[in-house]
């Protein structure tokens, strides 16, 4: 890696002083991200259309456990992320060498079959989200079509639109989006996601407390959905688990954290812009996840529907329902690039290593678009991002209920990324003494949120399994 910097510093030396402060000390592409992209980049990622389902969480939990479970996941994944930051330099956290992904910094804190196992799950979960991107965005599109259908022909009237050519019409855009070269100029579509997240989440909060002020409000209890009257023991037993497992992946990000990091300034130090950051993100998504599950609940009580928007807890007025959906929809073809880049890059990272000498993979051509100003093609970038945009949206047209596999994948993600990683490398960067009280007190949260894990992914197959079953392949989806 020394040679490999030093050559692009001699380089970068040869071109004149522009060209040494287009690039940091270690000869990489010059860091511009701030507090503000970077917490818009958190936003982006941590707010997704998923907020509109916590009412119904929260209908699964109650009052009491399902605001407690937000408020603590809340705590549990700020902390764990400030661990993370700190472990972006090695062995120092500002002064150390820098770790460009999260392999990186696992590669360099724990090592062995560690670094794989981290691969796995990270790059695993990415690809996951951008397929259940796909579907969720072309879901919110179907229901713009809908919400018109059911204004001029009723709320009773059969309004069926197929799915597919909007997740078509999501690649295609997908595709041009993806040559975007890497993460730090995604920034300005980030900062368009977080606006568009604030807008929908706020129609969803608006439309609830109207309901709520109108007095047409649904029955609520202190423990959620009552057995025997509104669900079987055992739907309330599994319903609980997903409930309690879709409030803790609705905050994870840690997945992304190192890359959102790497794109900071090295000045003011890395570590203690991006807590800033994390602290901004979570705490204003908590501030949206309490007000719309809460809320939410108050209005449906414990037949919440699982969204707000898509699933027409709300018929009128029908153009704001648009409106919203419409952001849902924007949203998330940000939301894509964010989780979407860095395995863009990981691959890429990989076959520059392999082939170091092929112009297909290396060479970059400079074009000037009018209106968009100088542009970077790389052919190997144009070629392997479409067929993977391709791959992803035909995956999301064969198995539209990938959803419900998505809530299985984080759940095997969130525990080694969310919490053991960032714990296990803060105790070996720290010499944390083994036995300690921090030392177990660490511990026991790695234990906890283990438990949390299974549980949720026990949810998930079940939730799985009845996708299945009422799966009906190569029909319209309704």
């Amino acid at each position: 890696m020394k040679s490999y910097n030093a050559k692009h510093i001699s380089s970068a030396v040869e071109t004149g002083d522009a060209a040494v402060k287009s690039v940091d000390d270690d000869g990489r592409e010059k860091r511009t991200g701030t507090f503000i992209t970077a917490s818009a980049h958190i936003i982006t990622a941590v707010i997704g259309s998923g907020v509109l389902s916590l009412a119904w969480a929260l209908a699964q939990l109650g009052w009491v456990a399902g605001t407690v479970i937000l408020v603590t996941f809340a705590i549990i994944t700020y902390y764990t992320s400030t661990l993370l930051a700190d472990c972006y330099r090695s062995p120092d956290s500002v002064t150390g060498t820098r770790n460009y992904t999260y392999m990186g910094v696992v590669r360099a804190y724990l090592g062995g079959k560690k670094v794989q196992l981290c691969g796995l799950a990270q790059y695993g979960n990415l690809v996951g989200v951008t397929i259940g991107y796909t579907i969720t965005a072309s879901i919110s599109l179907v229901a713009i079509g809908k919400a018109n259908c059911f204004h001029n022909k009723g709320h009773g009237a059969k309004c069926s639109v197929s799915n597919y050519p909007y997740m078509a019409a999501f690649g295609i855009v997908q595709i041009i989006l993806s040559q975007i070269s890497n993460f730090h100029e995604l920034s300005f579509l980030s900062i368009i996601a977080a606006v568009m997240s604030f807008s929908y989440a706020s129609i969803g909060i608006g439309l609830a407390i109207a309901t709520v002020a109108s007095g047409k409000i649904g029955k609520t209890d202190l423990t959620g959905t009552v057995v025997g009257v509104d669900v079987t023991a055992s739907e309330k037993l599994w319903r609980s688990f997903q409930a309690i497992g879709d409030i803790a992946f609705a905050y994870a990000y840690s997945t992304i954290l190192i890359e959102i990091q790497d794109t900071l300034r090295s000045s003011p130090p890395e570590n203690k812009v991006m807590k800033k950051a994390s602290l901004v993100g979570v705490s204003t998504t908590t501030v949206f996840y309490i007000l719309c599950g809460c809320i939410g609940y108050a209005a449906f009580g414990n037949q919440a529907p699982g969204d707000f928007l898509t699933d027409f807890g709300f018929y009128e007025p029908y153009w704001l329902i648009d409106f919203a959906n419409a952001c849902i929809a924007l949203h998330l073809i940000g939301a894509y690039q964010v989780y979407g880049q860095p395995f863009f890059q990981f691959v890429e990272s990989k076959c520059k290593k392999k082939w170091p000498e092929s112009k297909f993979i290396n060479k970059e051509y400079s074009s000037n678009i009018p209106m968009l100003g100088k542009c970077r093609v790389n052919l190997f970038r144009l070629v392997w991002r479409t067929c993977y945009v391709i791959l992803t949206t035909v995956v999301a047209m064969i198995f539209p209920f990938f959803n419900a596999i998505l809530g299985l994948l984080g759940a095997l993600a969130f525990w080694p990324l969310t919490v053991y990683f960032p714990v296990a490398m803060h105790i070996a960067q720290t010499k944390v003494k083994k036995y300690s009280r921090r030392w177990l007190a660490l511990y026991l949260l790695v234990l906890v949120c283990l438990i949390v894990s299974f549980l949720a992914a026990v949810g998930s197959i079940v939730g799985l399994i009845s996708s299945v079953k009422t799966y009906k392949p190569f029909k319209n989806l309704d």
